[in-house]
Order: structure tokens, then sequence, then C-alpha cells
């Protein structure tokens, strides 16, 4: 299964800039989207229901922020949409489609550079959804988490670490979250398999960053340690324009 994970800044936005014509190219098993920007009223039908996928949406309640979608060639098993906690569930930040073998989330984790209540707010999302894969880890599922996490996680998943040290996004709180969330067993599928520096998935807008690959790695493909035997391939597609993010990939066989 081919899984491809992408933050497009907008859906509408994406759709100008080469959404369609990467889809087709790709023609992955499933796509997950994060700040589609968007409800469903405001979509065309070829937007809202790509052709040979099923699609999930959960979009903010709030118009024009924040939101997830989900497509899948396959029907999964089961589709769930946020933790049950309504002061998260309101931003549409999580769909989780279950398929035989593994549970997949599509996540936007919040942003927490907009002021002290707005980390504080991601961290409480932090925790909360650890909470809510831990249980779902106790029923008995393996899980596939993907998303933008808006935390680079080591020095080596940003160009300027020592400068940003003190920015959020790479603020040792959040750091330390995501060492407590790979100590849990969620196993960062990229950096498994490319160890090596100047891999990112995000660049600002501003002074060329793009161009000079002056990044951020904040978007990940993690998975239970219970999947790790099963994930042939984790990889960015920097390549990719019409976000300030790039696609991310995860190549899983299914269980036998």
């Amino acid at each position: 299964m081919r899984i491809l994970s992408w933050n497009v800044n907008g859906i509408r936005a994406v759709a100008k800039k080469g959404y369609f014509d990467w889809l087709k190219k790709e023609a992955p098993d499933v796509v997950c989207l994060q700040e589609t920007k968007a409800h469903l009223e405001a979509l065309d039908d070829r937007l809202a229901s790509p052709e040979g996928y099923h699609a999930y949406w959960n979009p903010a309640v709030r118009k024009g922020y924040s939101g997830v979608a989900t497509f899948s060639k396959k029907k999964p098993k089961n589709v769930f949409y946020g933790m049950g906690i309504e002061r998260f569930d309101v931003e549409g930040r999580i769909i989780r489609l279950e398929f035989p073998g593994f549970d997949l989330l599509n996540v936007y984790f919040p942003n927490g550079t907009a002021g002290d209540h707005r980390l504080e707010y991601k961290m409480e999302f932090y925790d909360a959804f650890l909470d809510h894969a831990e249980a779902l880890r106790r029923s008995g599922k393996k899980l596939v988490v993907t998303g933008d996490v808006n935390t680079a996680h080591k020095a080596i998943d940003l160009k300027n670490a020592k400068a940003n040290e003190k920015n959020s996004g790479f603020l040792p709180v959040e750091r330390a979250w995501l060492d407590k969330f790979v100590a849990h067993g969620y196993v960062d599928t990229f950096r498994m398999l490319h160890p090596e520096p100047d891999q990112y998935t995000w660049w600002t807008y501003r002074a060329n960053a793009r161009a000079r690959n002056i990044g951020w790695r904040i978007d990940y493909f993690f998975v239970t340690e219970d999947l790790v035997k099963r994930v042939d391939d984790a990889f960015i597609q920097p390549e990719v324009m019409g976000s300030d993010h790039c696609p991310i990939g995860l190549v899983i066989r299914p269980p036998r």
C-alpha cells in the first residue's frame, strides 16, 4: 500500500498549482491532506471526491481554517473523526481509517507560533493525542500516524537549529513531547531509513528559502513498532510544488 500525505495549505489554492497532475501521476492507494481550509459546499466534485477514491473530510467549524481530508481507493472498514474532545475536534484535525492490519490516522497538529495561548493548546493537543493513540493500541490496534506535526524533532531536522531554539516548532518542550512519543513505540519511518541531513518538508516563503533548501522537516509518517517490518519505503517529494510543504510518502506491505 502506497500512502501519500501533504499539507496543502488550502485545497482550493493548491488545485491551481498542479495538484491534479500530481494526484494523477502518483495515483497512491491513500492520500492524506492537511490544512485543507474548506467546507465541502465550497468545493466542486473533482476536488471534493477525486475519481477512483472514497473521500472523507473533517473540516474545522471555522471557515477557511485547518481541516483534514483522506482519500482511499479501497473502502476502509470504518472511519472515525476527531478524538471525542470538543475543544480539539472543532478544529477538524483528525481522521482515522480502519484497514485490515492497521489503522491510519491523518492528523494536522496545531501550530504554536501565534502566541502563548496557542502553544499551550498545541501541547494539550499533543498530550491528548498520545492518550488517544495509546488507548487505540490497548484495544489491539496497530497504527500508522501521518501529518503535519508542526515540530522538528532533532537538530538534523531543520537547517538553522541553534537560531530556532526559542521559536515554536523547535522549542525544548515540543521536542520533548516527540521524544516521549517515540519512546512509547512510534517509529519515525523516514529517519529510520534516511539518516542523512538536509531533508526537509516545509520552507518559509521568505528569503527564497525553498530554492536555497533552508527548511524544516515537520511532516512525518510514524508507525507502531509492530509494523516496522512491513515498511518498504518512506520518502519526501521536495520537487513537488504548490504549497509551503511538500508531500511525504510511505510504502507498507499488507498483513499476510
